[in-house]
């Protein structure tokens, strides 16, 4: 798994990898484009949603474009390249932070609440263990009707992910932590969904449940 300074190394090639395996539907990328227009459709179609948290926001793809929409976005990443590319990108609009979430939600926005928690491509950095208080602290930081959006190489079930493991081969990264969404314990009073993007991607929706 990259550490931060990987990630550095990797920031100016980064759109350029990501796309080429979008565009030729192969692991780990396929869908990638669809995530990330399945987050920015959820966010635009609430016309009540004002502010957005976007954890791992890697070189602000996501973030420019809801900048442009007037949107109040607040980035964070553990990569200082991926920010100072995420800061040009999104004109300076974005407040960005450094923090590397194995440590927690960042103490700096303890105090804060947003419309929508988005966190694409980022989310299996940390294992299957980490991930239920993760998302806790996610959830406890929304809005009143916000919503936790989390975008990545995830499986509905364990089986997809081993039918992707073996088309992938040598390609597949056993350091990584794929959410396997019916794995994922039950968070009290928090209704989650997902939904397929592409053999290999999906996004995971957490919001409150009406019944809580």
């Amino acid at each position: 798994m990259l550490s931060s300074a990987g990630f550095d190394l990797w920031a100016e090639g980064y759109d350029r990898a990501v796309g080429l395996s979008d565009e030729d539907g192969s692991y780990p990328f396929a869908g990638y484009r669809a995530v990330l227009n399945a987050v920015y459709q959820d966010i635009r179609s609430d016309g009540q949603a004002r502010s957005v948290l976007d954890l791992g926001v890697g070189t602000g793809t996501l973030a420019a474009r809801l900048c442009q929409d007037g949107y109040a976005v607040t980035g964070v990443d553990f990569s200082p390249r991926m920010l100072e590319i995420a800061g040009e990108r999104t004109g300076g609009k974005a407040r960005l932070l450094a923090h590397d979430f194995h440590d927690g939600f960042p103490a700096a926005l303890a105090d804060e609440r947003f419309d929508r928690i988005v966190c694409t491509y980022a989310l299996h950095h940390l294992t299957d263990e980490e991930k239920p208080a993760f998302l806790r602290a996610l959830t406890d930081h929304l809005t009143e009707q916000g919503r936790v959006l989390i975008g990545d190489v995830a499986f509905p079930t364990r089986a997809l992910l081993e039918a992707c493991r073996e088309q992938a081969g040598d390609e597949f990264d056993d350091e990584e932590c794929y959410l396997v969404a019916d794995e994922l314990p039950p968070l009290p009073g928090i209704k989650a969904s997902f939904a397929v993007k592409s053999p290999c991607a999906g996004v995971l929706t957490l919001e409150r449940s009406p019944d809580a």
